[in-house]
């Protein structure tokens, strides 16, 4: 049990009503999950007002509430003013859960892809050195190879849910903690109140514009540079066109590279494969002397950048490069260009995530360095999404895959033949070859039915993703599942 006085130290503010002294059991957002003695958040939302709920929240037995507006409460009732109830929730959920990362070595990474493998990568390499290591992203939330049971819908999840999360990893012994920082969780102040030690920049391109998110490319990239307003040392990746920025607002920056002269450079990068392994290898050459030939497990050279920022990362915490190779040789992130060994003796199967055509080209474009003998590419498009994007899927595909397979992702409550026609206007802009396969595990037994040796398939959309979402429902689903089962019987 804590006071207000406690939880509200440093955090400017007003007394409106009530008491400081007001004892709180708890701290909420939604007033659906509010329970006795509970401070409620009224949150300012895109569709809804947090203030419109706080009737429902005092008669469940909320005894204050943080607010941005005029409220009308009982007396007796603590009303706290702030003028952002966002940043304020963050700090608070710190301050509730006794500021869980002052205990910890915190790794932010922000980008517009990689940040997932990147984390991944971080974590191996970390665990490798012998340490326990808490991990926070779009795959959820784990603590070493366990995933915490906590339903987390956002990359960088709500300020409360992080701060939660972050007190078990301390309390189940980890040092590290590795997470991925989205431009959400930056515009909307969720990592306000983390004690960062290292933050990362991978790349940045338009992605995230929308009424609900960002207004334009500019608003997206203040918001991802706002994370090195946090991080006394930022691992800065100078290959991107925008890394000079992101240089300006760095306190401390460690440069990387795989073209130029940086504090960590990549030199001699080849694809390899060779029937059991398929992904890159390169000579890493540091500033401060380390120099070491790494291999990683994950092709294409910006597996290549993820693997050298994430060395560039453990290089500050004084991890030896031998380590790093020994992690970086065995990684393996799902549905991030995740290969299926099973596999490799008919055709290499690749699963990713890439869902708009800027990451699908990346991929496509990576898988054809390797010169398969076709490539053959798996995908759909979200239903209820913009239509330009399924159009630029196709697009890609048309103009880079030898075969499409059109199948369905997450429809949503959107038609499959609407959707159909929107990817199949992109591809024939390149007189793409495609057939339309609805169900996606026919789609799967299509390709691999008909792969041949030295043929690489790229199923791109779901990734990780395990279910499919149809009319309201989620049913299950896993591509690794299919084709593991396709193997084995």
């Amino acid at each position: 049990m804590k006071t207000l006085k406690d939880l509200l130290k440093d955090i400017p503010c007003t007394l409106v009503q009530g008491s400081f002294d007001a004892e709180i059991s708890g701290i909420c957002m939604d007033s659906r999950k509010v329970e006795p003695g509970n401070l409620f958040f009224c949150i300012t939302g895109y569709q809804s007002d947090g203030h419109d709920y706080l009737p429902k929240a005092i008669e469940s037995g909320a005894v204050a509430a943080i607010v941005e507006k005029e409220v009308s409460a009982p007396d007796g009732f603590a009303v706290i003013r702030v003028e952002d109830a966002r940043s304020a929730m963050a700090l608070i959920s710190a301050a509730w859960y006794d500021h869980p990362t002052k205990d910890m070595t915190v790794i932010g990474l922000t980008g517009t892809k990689g940040k997932t493998t990147t984390a991944h990568m971080v974590k191996a390499i970390l665990t490798e050195a012998g340490y326990k290591v808490g991990m926070v992203g779009t795959n959820g939330a784990y603590i070493g190879n366990d995933k915490i049971d906590y339903d987390l819908r956002n990359t960088t999840p709500e300020s409360f849910d992080l701060q939660y999360l972050f007190s078990v990893m301390k309390e189940n012994g980890c040092s590290h903690v590795v997470m991925e920082v989205s431009s959400q969780g930056l515009k909307l102040n969720r990592v306000l109140g983390i004690d960062y030690n290292y933050g990362a920049f991978l790349n940045l391109s338009p992605d995230h514009i929308s009424p609900t998110e960002h207004a334009d490319f500019e608003e997206y990239k203040t918001c991802k540079m706002k994370l090195f307003n946090l991080v006394p040392t930022g691992i800065i990746f100078l290959d991107d066109e925008n890394s000079a920025d992101f240089l300006k607002v760095c306190k401390n920056p460690v440069t990387v590279s795989l073209k130029d002269d940086a504090d960590f450079t990549v030199k001699n990068l080849k694809n390899l494969w060779d029937g059991t392994m398929f992904g890159v290898e390169f000579d890493l050459n540091a500033k401060t002397g380390l120099s070491h030939h790494i291999k990683t497990a994950m092709p294409g050279y910006f597996n290549a950048e993820n693997a050298a920022i994430a060395c560039a990362i453990c290089a500050q915490m004084n991890v030896p490069g031998e380590v790093m190779d020994a992690a970086l040789s065995k990684v393996s992130v799902k549905g991030r260009t995740q290969i299926i060994p099973e596999a490799l003796s008919k055709a290499c199967v690749v699963i990713d995530y890439a869902h708009n055509a800027f990451s699908s080209e990346c991929v496509l474009e990576m898988l054809r360095a390797y010169e398969p003998k076709r490539l053959i590419c798996i995908f759909g498009c979200g239903g209820n999404r913009a239509a330009a994007r399924r159009i630029g899927m196709g697009e890609v595909a048309g103009r880079m895959a030898d075969l499409s397979i059109i199948t369905m992702d997450n429809p949503r409550f959107e038609s499959m033949e609407d959707i159909n026609k929107g990817i199949i206007e992109g591809i024939n802009k390149h007189n793409g070859k495609y057939i339309c396969i609805d169900d996606r595990k026919e789609a799967i037994t299509y390709a691999l039915d008909h792969a041949e040796p030295g043929d690489i398939i790229a199923m791109l959309g779901k990734g990780h993703e395990t279910y499919q979402e149809i009319e309201g429902q989620r049913y299950h689903f896993s591509e690794e599942e299919v084709v593991l089962e396709y193997f084995r019987s």
